[in-house]
């Protein structure tokens, strides 16, 4: 499955990175603690989160991330946009809590 399968099936807009819409997803982490996930996420998943800042985009490139959901409706900083475009690394939003996107995320990777 790619991100742009997910951006059209979870119905998620799409804040930046549309150059790596293609990217393959693994699989998910969800946390907002920034040393969590540089520790314990894996190259390809999504990473679902609500922090905005650009170090989002720093680790997301640091560990390969397919791409990073932002929940709750929050939006990205203009510079944390900016670095996803760089690093062509889509960053996604929705409306829905962490909780709601994360057992719609899981229900869709594991088909």
């Amino acid at each position: 499955m790619t991100a742009a399968e997910i951006v059209n099936k979870l119905d998620l807009q799409v804040f930046s990175g549309e150059n790596g819409l293609n990217r393959k997803v693994s699989g998910g982490y969800v946390s907002d603690l920034l040393s969590d996930v540089m520790g314990n996420a894996d190259e390809g998943q999504v990473w679902i989160t609500l922090q905005t800042h650009k170090n989002v985009m720093a680790i997301a490139s640091l560990k390969e991330l397919a791409a990073v959901i932002l929940v709750n409706g929050n939006k990205p900083d203009e510079d944390t946009a900016r670095q996803s475009n760089e690093e062509e690394i889509p960053l996604l939003g929705t409306s829905m809590s962490a909780f709601e996107i994360t057992g719609k995320l899981y229900e869709l990777i594991k088909k």
